[in-house]
């Protein structure tokens, strides 16, 4: 009997010891999510020639290469940026097809085939922007006259010159956009919707203002019936360069935020646009001195919103995180009061050294769809 009492007592014992050893439960938390960054996928700049965007000469090749090198070269022989977007197109010449001293077949002449092909034959896209702020009142022109025959002309140009199109329609007060619409289905009547991206002549985008409350019924129509993921039309918009350079990250994003999230409290509302439909613009020049976007990634705000454009979250529309990318305004010169990016003022610093930071695709590859 006390040998079986001992044996019990030593059972006991030896497991209150080792039972005492064993791990107690640690409260767990749940791990933080870590932001899933998405490859930049359009890296553009709009540019404007050697006389402030009429690009109404035609240009000697080894002067353009002298003064353009540094988006075809980044330092290593790689391009700085995966698209070049030509502007402007005058669209009531667009719709004449005239034939003048500056203009062929309604396209100014300095947008010709070896220009072009000085971009396309380094991998970079080329796409031709019509109207800009100057010529609103052209674009009113041309869609109260025949906007059906004004898309079939772009569509025609496109094919031609190999390139895509750019709709910069300012018109803030009342846009016309029924005659807009014609014009789009036109040229999609030529070019249809192509997500693969292998037709450069499908490519047709849109600028909208930088945020939700500038080109307020232009921003309304395009979100809702021609950028949404389920049935696109067009392939993105930009979200333009404001007024002036963001002075921070913060304002900036506070912009293309709105895009993001739509403004339910309009009436009626702008609804949400996916990331994945829209990129961002910034200025590489902005007065007498190139920008730190042209000259210095590492100070610039193309280094300070690069997380943000790479991770920002659908709210409403789209399954992806992150925006397209970005464009900057504008190469050579666009302004008579501003510096061209030419040497030595030219972009290898700033817009080059963000291609390789972001690893941006040479050429472009096909884009998000959702």
């Amino acid at each position: 009997m006390l040998r079986r009492m001992f044996l019990l007592s030593f059972l006991l014992l030896i497991a209150a010891i080792f039972g005492g050893l064993s791990p107690k439960p640690v409260a767990s938390s749940a791990p933080k999510p870590i932001p899933l960054f998405t490859n930049v996928s359009v890296y553009g700049a709009w540019h404007c020639g050697n006389d402030f965007c009429t690009w109404a000469s035609v240009r000697n090749m080894t002067d353009f290469d002298a003064k353009n090198r540094w988006i075809i070269n980044r330092g290593d022989n790689t391009p700085s940026v995966n698209l070049i977007v030509l502007s402007f197109v005058h669209p009531l010449r667009l719709l004449n097809k005239t034939n003048d001293a500056g203009t062929s077949q309604g396209i100014p002449i300095g947008m010709n085939q070896a220009v072009v092909d000085y971009f396309k034959t380094r991998g970079i896209r080329v796409q031709l922007s019509m109207g800009g702020i100057t010529y609103t009142d052209a674009w009113n022109q041309a869609l109260a006259t025949n906007p059906t025959q004004l898309g079939l002309n772009a569509a025609e140009a496109a094919q031609r010159l190999g390139v895509g199109f750019e709709i910069d329609y300012e018109e803030n007060t009342n846009p016309n956009l029924p005659g807009l619409q014609a014009f789009i289905n036109a040229y999609r009547s030529v070019h249809p919707y192509d997500a693969s991206g292998n037709n450069h002549a499908a490519r047709l985008t849109i600028d909208l203002a930088a945020g939700d409350r500038w080109l307020i019924a232009l921003t309304r129509k395009a979100t809702a019936d021609w950028l949404n993921t389920t049935t696109p039309v067009l392939d993105y918009a930009n979200a333009m360069v404001p007024a002036r350079q963001p002075n921070s990250a913060a304002t900036a994003i506070a912009d293309w935020q709105e895009h993001v999230d739509g403004k339910p409290q309009f009436a009626p509302p702008i609804l949400p646009l996916a990331p994945c439909k829209f990129t961002g613009a910034l200025y590489i020049v902005t007065g007498s001195k190139p920008a730190p976007e042209c000259v210095s990634f590492s100070t610039s705000l193309i280094n300070s919103t690069g997380s943000y454009v790479q991770t920002v979250a659908p709210n409403g529309a789209g399954t992806t995180s992150g925006m397209l990318g970005y464009m900057f305004w504008a190469a050579e010169c666009p302004a008579t009061r501003r510096v061209c990016t030419t040497p030595p003022n030219s972009c290898e610093g700033g817009v080059g050294v963000g291609a390789t930071t972001y690893g941006i695709p040479i050429p472009m590859p096909p884009l998000r769809q959702n």
